[in-house]
């Protein structure tokens, strides 16, 4: 298989849109056209996982962590990312990450957490913002079925769970065909009047192309009327950290030994205990403190996420129980999605996890 069909789909699973402007996710290393018989799953990249996937016949190697952060303007093995991407390419390996984009899609890093946790009513913390837009057109009556449905199946029509959403309305459309216009229907140099159902639908802005292009294929008219407008409305399908409920509330310590065993967490670290009972939690795979004020005003008792520094405990300020369980710890999870996605498209690819622990981190 080449590389271009792995990266391709992955690339419409965890959009590349979604990344944050520092992030740099997607194939970092490798030729797309590629043949590949395997990959390897793995959360960092390091040299021994590169040497792990040489081992093991992995063309491809899919990391939650990129290999290349900043600008590179030199590469002479000086550094330890120098040295990952030198040793990739003589032994011609791909490398490919899913960072932030990851942690942003409905079912995600964050999604994965609060699963594990078996939390309960889960909706994402943080919304995505000024990602929706609106697309209106004019379609004749007895064709409007017809356009509704392929822009659905082009991904439009998605308000949060509800799918296949639109707005219609009648009215009469007119029009005066030019000297070399083919009409679908009146005459050149005559004005015709058609009745017409006007659609409204939403979009993410990320499939505004494809959806635009399913418009224009299922539209009778040839040359199609339509208007896409901006919206400020919060994009709920997607966004960082969750929050969810424990289907019975449990006491505070009960829950910190939930998070050790779950998480296989052995250094947590939780501002002061606040005396309430748990019952609604938050959480934010890596490094999530950003996200505090959102947990508050969420009604959580506990906000769970990881690289939490000093004094970002005094602002927890007892309004709920802030526990960092580890960066690599909230995150590890994240091979499990990518094989997931992976296995559901390509269930006869030999995919393997790297069976290398890559967490810099040890506890005395």
């Amino acid at each position: 298989m080449k590389i271009k069909e792995i990266c391709g789909y992955l690339d419409s699973k965890i959009p590349l849109f979604f990344q944050e402007s520092y992030d740099n996710s997607g194939l970092q290393i490798g030729d797309n056209e590629n043949e590949i018989n395997s990959l390897m799953i793995s959360f960092d990249v390091t040299e021994d996982v590169v040497d792990e996937a040489v081992k093991k016949g992995c063309g491809l190697i899919i990391s939650h962590h990129p290999v290349i952060f900043d600008k590179i303007k030199k590469i002479t093995g000086s550094s330890v990312t120098d040295r990952i991407i030198v040793k990739a390419i003589k032994n011609d390996i791909s490398i490919y990450s899913a960072h932030t984009n990851l942690d942003v899609i409905n079912g995600g890093v964050s999604h994965k957490m609060a699963s594990l946790l078996g939390l309960k009513n889960v909706r994402v913390l943080s919304p995505l913002k000024d990602k929706l837009l609106k697309l209106v057109s004019y379609v004749p009556v007895k064709h409007v079925d017809n356009v509704r449905q392929a822009l659905f199946d082009a991904g439009a029509g998605e308000i949060g769970q509800y799918s296949n959403c639109s707005f219609t309305s009648k009215g009469e459309g007119s029009y005066l065909a030019g000297e070399f216009a083919e009409p679908y229907i009146g005459e050149r140099g005559k004005i015709h009047y058609e009745q017409e159902i006007r659609i409204e639908t939403v979009l993410p802005f990320w499939l505004k192309e494809n959806i635009v292009t399913a418009l224009l294929n299922s539209h009778p008219y040839e040359e199609v009327a339509y208007d896409i407008y901006k919206l400020e409305n919060n994009y709920p399908g997607a966004g960082l950290g969750c929050t969810g409920e424990f289907a019975e509330p449990i006491d505070e310590k009960r829950f910190l030994e939930l998070l050790s065993v779950t998480f296989n967490s052995k250094g947590i670290r939780s501002s002061d205990l606040t005396g309430k009972i748990i019952k609604r939690v938050s959480v934010c795979g890596g490094a999530g403190i950003s996200l505090l004020n959102d947990a508050v005003i969420s009604g959580s008792q506990a906000f769970v996420t990881g690289d939490i520094k000093y004094h970002n405990y005094f602002e927890a300020d007892k309004r709920l129980l802030l526990v960092d369980i580890g960066h690599f710890e909230s995150e590890k999870f994240s091979s499990e999605i990518i094989y997931d996605l992976i296995i559901k498209k390509f269930p006869k690819f030999a995919v393997r996890f790297s069976e290398i622990n890559t967490n810099p981190i040890n506890y005395f």
